[in-house]
Order: structure tokens, then sequence, then C-alpha cells
């Protein structure tokens, strides 16, 4: 099985964007505010939604996408609290109604309700539904602020509550920013991989998984700059007395293949052990154009996987399937338990 570990809603139906935008509208203009918090979208019209990714999930040979709510859309640092709330349960509604209609394409991740300046402790709630539903893992943005850094650093006793949560829970979290409105830093361009490497940044210097041995994060976009600069890492590591990266780390952190070019891939599979690397291509997400030095897609990530000659079978066989199974539980008991029931029929 080729399982994709991150994927996003990109193409949810226009209701849920009409929502939102009644909902923060109604902010500054009660009059505004949407009358009901039901959509009308049909199941049809979700399965509809989702047919380009299942398209190139076929194209592409892929099986399974574990899918998230837009990760732009979470918009973390937008409207109140309580809008934040109401719109993070009604995006993660719809995740989960697509993954029951489509088992067999997409499993679901959650985004959680954060905002600037609360604590994280109030994300438990929705947290502790999502289990209930079936998620097998979340979203966790390191910066609520979009761009400003206004929270602690994610090795703080401020997040403590949640990751408690987590482990509680069994449940993944993929490190993942939302949108930026600090004007300095394009989205995806720099703040999603500003936010990679300052969350990994902060892990090594802090001491959390002494706290949270079982506690498992997911950097996504090949870990933003740091497979690049693993020396310099390694060698701040000792600087600051820490273990060494594979002791202090690696046996919490783990890093995607959305890279968008052979060579990243290449270098990553040389840098970052097997052990922790996970196949995902943030499919339909940051980057959807053809490269005109290869004529195929940037986010067509497996045909990076599937040229690197130096891979044993078992080695790819981690990276598309035995890591991600590993590292989300969750997934991993969602997909024996469907074996089992299959069996019997």
């Amino acid at each position: 099985m080729i399982i994709d570990i991150h994927g996003h809603y990109t193409t949810e139906p226009q209701a849920l964007l009409a929502f939102r935008d009644k909902q923060l509208a109604g902010l500054a203009d009660p009059t505004r505010k949407p009358a009901t918090t039901e959509l009308g979208i049909a199941d049809e019209q979700l399965v509809k939604s989702v047919e380009p990714q299942m398209k190139l999930q076929k194209e592409r040979g892929s099986d399974l996408t574990v899918f998230s709510p837009r990760a732009a859309g979470m918009a973390h640092h937008v409207g109140s609290e309580a809008t934040g709330i109401e719109w993070s349960r009604m995006s993660n509604d719809l995740i989960h109604r697509v993954c029951t209609l489509l088992p067999d394409n997409f499993a679901p991740v959650g985004q959680l309700p954060q905002h600037p300046g609360v604590s994280p402790k109030n994300c438990v709630p929705e947290l502790e539904r999502l289990a209930k539903l079936g998620f097998v893992g979340v979203n966790l943005n390191p910066d609520p602020a979009g761009g400003y850094w206004t929270d602690p650093p994610l090795t703080d006793k401020w997040w403590y509550p949640l990751y408690e949560k987590l482990c509680e829970l069994d449940m993944t979290a993929m490190i993942h920013v939302t949108s930026s409105c600090n004007p300095n830093f394009h989205y995806t361009g720099a703040h999603y991989i500003n936010g990679d490497t300052t969350a990994f940044m902060q892990l090594l210097q802090g001491n959390l998984f002494r706290d949270f041995a079982t506690l498992k994060f997911v950097i996504p976009h090949g870990g933003g700059a740091v497979p690049f600069h693993w020396g310099r890492y390694r060698g701040l590591a000792q600087e600051m007395k820490k273990p060494l990266l594979g002791e202090h780390l690696l046996r919490n952190v783990f890093f995607d293949t959305c890279v968008y070019h052979y060579p990243g891939i290449e270098l990553m599979a040389k840098v970052i052990p097997i052990d922790n690397l996970l196949f995902a291509s943030e499919m339909l997400g940051a980057v959807k154009g053809i490269d005109p030095e290869t004529g195929h897609y940037y986010d067509d990530t497996k045909r990076y996987i599937d040229q690197l000659r130096t891979l044993s079978e078992g080695d790819r066989h981690k990276i598309f399937e035995g890591n991600a199974r590993r590292v989300y539980p969750r997934l991993d008991r969602l997909l024996s338990n469907r074996s089992s029931r299959s069996k019997q029929f």
C-alpha cells in the first residue's frame, strides 16, 4: 500500500467558504452572521468535490491519503476563539464525512481550534471528539498568530495539557502553520518553511520528549531547511550539551517527502534516517504546476522516491507504508481492522 500522509481538502464545496465569509463578516455586523451552521452539502457533492484527488491517486500510484482541512484555511489568527471553535468543528465534520464515504481513499486528520494567546488546553474537547470519530491525527500550529510567533515555544509547559491528551489518545500531530498575516512572509514559500525549521529548532533546544516519550510529531515539507543544514543542527545540539539527534529527537520527530524536486528527495534520503521518512505529496496543495525541466507535476513526489536507486525494497516499503503505520498508530489500527473485516467475508 502507498500511503500519502499529507493531503488537504483544497477542493472543498463553495458552501463551506461562503459560511466562513458570513461568519467573519458577522463579527463586525451581527446582521450578516449566518443564520445556521447547516451547510446543505449532499453526500454526492462531497464525493464529486474530491474526484480531482482520487484521479491523481490513481494516475500517480498512491492508495490512501491522510486528509485534513485546507492548511491556509485554518487561519487561527482570524476571528475570535468562539468562531474558531465553530469553524474547526465544521471543517472537521466535512473531513469525517468524506473519509466515511470514501474510506479506501482517505483517512481523517483534524484541525484544532487554536487561537493566539489562548491556552492549548482549550483544544482538548475537540481533540477528544475527533478521537471518538476515528481521526488518526491532527494538525498542530506552532504559531497561531499567523507569522508573528507570539505564543510560547513548543517545548514550553503552556502546551503540556494538549500533549498529555495527544499521548493519552495515541494521536499523532503534524506541525503545520496556517496562512500568514505578516506581509514579510509568503505563506507557502516562506511562512510554511519557516514554521517547519523553527519547530525543529525549538524541539532541539528543549527536552520535551523526556516528559512525553510517546509523543509523535511529523514536520512537513521535508522539514523545511533542516535536512540541508543537518550538520548545523548536529553541531548546535553538541554545543548545547544535548544528546545526539538520534536519541534526542528522532524517536519522536519525523519528516514527510513534500519536496518538489528529485535532488531534494535524494538529499533527504541520504541525511535523514529512513525510519524517519514518510511519503507525502501535499497533492493539490502548495505547488500545482508542471516542471518544465521534467514535464511532470512538481508535487508528483512518488516518482522521485521511485528513482532512488540507493533504497532497498525494505526501505522503500518503510517510506511508502511501514513508517506511516508506525508513526500513526491509530491509522495502523484503522487499516488492520479494515483488513480483518474484509477477510471475514
